[in-house]
């Protein structure tokens, strides 16, 4: 495919044709912040941070998803553009719980000065979020910001999902969709600030089409989708992220070759991840390679640490309204 030449922010780069804008201002080290995008799974255009100003465009335009044309110029710093993607991430963090984004959504939000705070205090928590009906947003008196919390839904001993962190990017959707895994368990039910992830009929998560193979979990960017044990470890504050060490190998159960990173605390397994440059799984892997280590975890008659005895009560105890963790550390 012929290359195709543009300007960056003044800077000319060429680059393959069909590639994006996002993709251009990579070549030139000018990454753009992106909540809703990853490189393994198809654009959906939903979180809107990545938008840049395209001259001759009336509109802001997604990078992540805008192919590049030949002479295009592209502003990506520019007072709209900054003005936009501050209002998106003020108008996410007001509604949503962002205490578990990763570093890098918090230094964009702190360059373009967020201030969620300015739209009031949250508001009461409603429990009967799944319960509204499509379109019927209740009206608030104006001083205080709608959130979209909801109780944390702990149901298996494999993952939670706490919607009081969602902001609706998608990748779970993706994921669970044609990307990955083609279960497509779960979709976007409701409609406006009622939009929510669903499984199909609202059912339970164990009686609904969901294979447990925790894709969902590993591209969810606000911690929304969590392994249970990390959740539980959060809860007992036994958390250390910046204390593990995470170890490469090959997946034991078949031939296939996935690629698995084990995520090690006190040499105990806490969970386990797959690298997305991976050329086998891409970040994807099956149920039994993300969640089938426990018996790598059977020590005979060694000591029993405390994160085994946290772990053993969550699989005991898998009832019960659950408190949320803390920010990430």
């Amino acid at each position: 495919m012929a290359e195709v030449t543009l300007a960056i922010d003044g800077t000319t780069v060429t680059v393959p044709g069909g590639s994006t804008i996002l993709d251009a201002c990579r070549v030139l080290d000018n990454d753009q912040p992106t909540l809703c995008y990853l490189d393994n799974l198809t654009p959906v255009n939903v979180c809107r941070v990545c938008v840049v100003e395209v001259e001759g465009n009336r509109t802001l335009v997604p990078s992540c998803s805008r192919p590049v044309e030949e002479g295009m110029e592209v502003d990506t710093d520019s007072d709209r553009v900054r003005h936009s993607r501050k209002m998106v991430y003020e108008f996410l963090a007001s509604s949503v719980d962002m205490g578990l984004v990763d570093e890098e959504t918090v230094a964009w939000m702190d360059r373009y000065g967020c201030d969620p705070d300015r739209y009031g205090p949250p508001a009461d928590p409603s429990d009967d979020r799944d319960r509204r009906k499509a379109g019927h947003h209740l009206v608030g008196l104006g001083t205080a910001a709608e959130t979209v919390h909801q109780p944390v839904k702990v149901d298996n001993e494999l993952y939670v999902r706490d919607y009081s962190r969602c902001i609706l990017c998608y990748k779970c959707v993706e994921a669970c969709g044609e990307d990955a895994q083609n279960t497509f368990a779960i979709a976007v039910a409701g409609r406006g600030f009622d939009a929510r992830i669903s499984t199909e009929f609202d059912t339970g998560l164990t009686d609904s089409a969901c294979v447990f193979c925790g894709n969902c979990i590993g591209v969810c960017p606000t911690g929304a989708l969590m392994f249970r044990s990390e959740y539980e470890l959060r809860l007992a504050g036994m958390w250390e992220e910046d204390g593990q060490t995470v170890t490469r190998t090959i997946c034991s159960y078949c031939g296939v070759g996935c690629n698995l990173d084990l995520h090690v605390q006190d040499n105990r397994i806490v969970k386990v991840t797959s690298p997305m440059d991976h050329s086998v799984t891409s970040g994807h892997l099956c149920i039994k390679g993300r969640f089938g280590y426990e018996y790598v975890q059977e020590v005979g008659d060694l000591a029993v640490t405390p994160i085994d005895e946290i772990l053993r009560r969550a699989r005991i105890d898998n009832r019960g309204r659950r408190r949320r963790p803390g920010p990430r550390a």
